[in-house]
This record gives C-alpha cells, sequence and structure tokens, in this order.
C-alpha cells in the first residue's frame, strides 16, 4: 500500500468525481483510477461503488478513507516534526476561520509566520459545519470558531475573545449623536445585516427579540466585507462585532454607539484535535495564540472609538 493511493482516495471522496480528483492531484484520470484499483485488491474489498459514474464509497471504503484520513495526518505530523528538529517548522499550516472572524485572523497568522519564517499558512472561509468536518478528516490543522458549537467533537478550545455588538450608523443620522442606544432603536433605522443563515445574524436577531423587537434589514450580505461596501455615504447603519473594526474601523461620516443589553456575545476561540500525533504546526499556533493577548488588543480598540464611553 502506497501513501499515494491514500492521497488519491481522499481527493476522490473529497471531489466525487474521478476526472476533478486526478486533477487535484495533477496525474491523468486512469493513473488514479488504476491506483485505487490497486488499493482495492492489496486489501481485498471493494472500496469505490461504481456506476457510469462516481457513486461513493462503499462501507469497506468509508473505513478505509477514515484510516486513510489519519496515516496521512500521521505522515504529515512526522515531517512536521522532524522539520522542527532540523531547524524551525516548515509547511503549510491549514487554518479554517469562521467568517466572522476572518477580520482578526492575522493576529494570530502575523505573529506565527513571524515567529517560524520557515513555514507557511493557507486561510480558508468556511462555516461552522465545515470546519467541524474539516477538523474529523484532517484537512485542517486548526480552526478559529464559536467555541459553543455543539457540533464539535475530539477538539481542545482556546479562547479568544467574546464578540460585543455595536451600532455603526451615521453620524447626522437619528441615534448619531446618542451615546447609548436599544436594540429596539437600532431596528427603527435603515440596516445592513449580514444574511440570516449566518451565524452572528442569529445571535443579533436574538438580541433584538429580547428587546421586543425585530429587525427588517433592506440588504443583506454573505460577508463582512460585502456589508461594509453599503456603510460609506451616510444612508445604511448596521450592528457588527467590535473585532471587525480591526479590519475594517469606522467609514467616514459614521460613528460608533454602545447597544444597551448583554456586555458580551458568544466567544470565539482557537480549536485542534484532540486526535494523536497532534499537529506540531497547531501546536505552534495555540503557543502563539496563549500570548497574543486577542481579547485585550479588541477591548482597547473598541474602547478608542467608543472615546472612553465603554
Amino acid at each position: 500500500m502506497l501513501l499515494r493511493q491514500l492521497e488519491y482516495l481522499v481527493a476522490l471522496a473529497r471531489e466525487r468525481h474521478f476526472a476533478r480528483a486526478a486533477a487535484a492531484c495533477y496525474v491523468a484520470q486512469p493513473s488514479l483510477s488504476a491506483a485505487i484499483r490497486r488499493l482495492e485488491h492489496e486489501l481485498d474489498v471493494p472500496i469505490v461503488r461504481r456506476g457510469r459514474r462516481y457513486e461513493g464509497l462503499t462501507p469497506e471504503g468509508e473505513v478505509v478513507l477514515a484510516w486513510a484520513h489519519r496515516i496521512l495526518a500521521e505522515r504529515d505530523a512526522l515531517q512536521q516534526e522532524l522539520s522542527a528538529l532540523r531547524g524551525g517548522l516548515t509547511g503549510t499550516l491549514r487554518l479554517g476561520v469562521v467568517p466572522t472572524a476572518l477580520p482578526v485572523a492575522s493576529l494570530l497568522t502575523t505573529p506565527f509566520c513571524d515567529r517560524h519564517p520557515r513555514a507557511g499558512v493557507a486561510l480558508e472561509s468556511l462555516s461552522s459545519a465545515q470546519i467541524t468536518r474539516g477538523l474529523a478528516e484532517f484537512e485542517l490543522d486548526a480552526a478559529m470558531t464559536y467555541l459553543d458549537d455543539d457540533t464539535l467533537r475530539q477538539v481542545r478550545r482556546h479562547p479568544l475573545y467574546e464578540e460585543r455588538y455595536v451600532l455603526l450608523t451615521p453620524v447626522d443620522g437619528p441615534l448619531g449623536a446618542a451615546g447609548a442606544a436599544s436594540w429596539a432603536q437600532a431596528a427603527t433605522l435603515p440596516l445592513c445585516l449580514l444574511a440570516p443563515r449566518m451565524r452572528n445574524r442569529r445571535i443579533i436577531d436574538e438580541c433584538f427579540a429580547a428587546d421586543g423587537a425585530t429587525a427588517a434589514p433592506a440588504i443583506e450580505s454573505d460577508s463582512v466585507a460585502g456589508l461594509y461596501a453599503h456603510l460609506p455615504g451616510g444612508r445604511w447603519s448596521s450592528v457588527i462585532s467590535h473585532a471587525w473594526l480591526h479590519m475594517f474601523g469606522v467609514p467616514d461620516g459614521m460613528r460608533v454607539v454602545p447597544l444597551e443589553g448583554p456586555a458580551h456575545g458568544p466567544r470565539v476561540g482557537l480549536v485542534v484535535s484532540r486526535t494523536e500525533p497532534a499537529s506540531v504546526l497547531a501546536q505552534a499556533l495555540v503557543t502563539v495564540a496563549r500570548e497574543a493577548r486577542v481579547r485585550d488588543a479588541l477591548d482597547e480598540l473598541l474602547h478608542s472609538y467608543l472615546g472612553g464611553r465603554g
């Protein structure tokens, strides 16, 4: 059994298409198909359900796939540990990040690269479900996500910060001069918010509801960047996580207004798999996270925008 055969199987399960899997592995499709057939012969079990096209894996194939993920992860961990012994980490840290935490990912990735200049980072914006699957299948070394996600299993959690929600509104708007605003008051403004399928949106909808209000945004976006793109110009307001200020700041003509209600939202943190052997790159990122003081940095940033009011 060759590691390359296992890599082909993992690619096929991920792409669910022989041609796409072959392209992802930079080989011809007949070579990939022949390698998987050899793997079936060596293990003496059917792995792929074949028809006119790829139809999935057999029950035996699912078992082989789980072991393939584990074996390849152990191969990667061995390479990382040996590289560290030779004089520094090499390789690529695979980091998944929920979209609402992307604006602060640089608070970890930049010091990580400064400390380990021979290593790189592959950063990917993923949903919570994709992160759970990526960690379970060893396709991610670590992730930044909400720590109260019940789907996360067999992971170590390292808190980074708690989301704090504030109103971003035009200075000449109805609440532009307010010292603070209620969620019900914010709901009356022309709003631009994240889409309902986003975790952040569901959280702030709960905050609106707790104040007896319902938000009816005219514009909804599936990304923080798309949301911010609508804010300059003085027409729209938004409820944002204070973490977004790190990357996007406050557009001209707008100001940050504290919202009355819960002081903190859910916790965002770094998660890594408990599975052994541990990823050396992931452990190195955990060390950086412990020293980064992300929560303090974001709270200080918000305090500066509030002018000492929060």
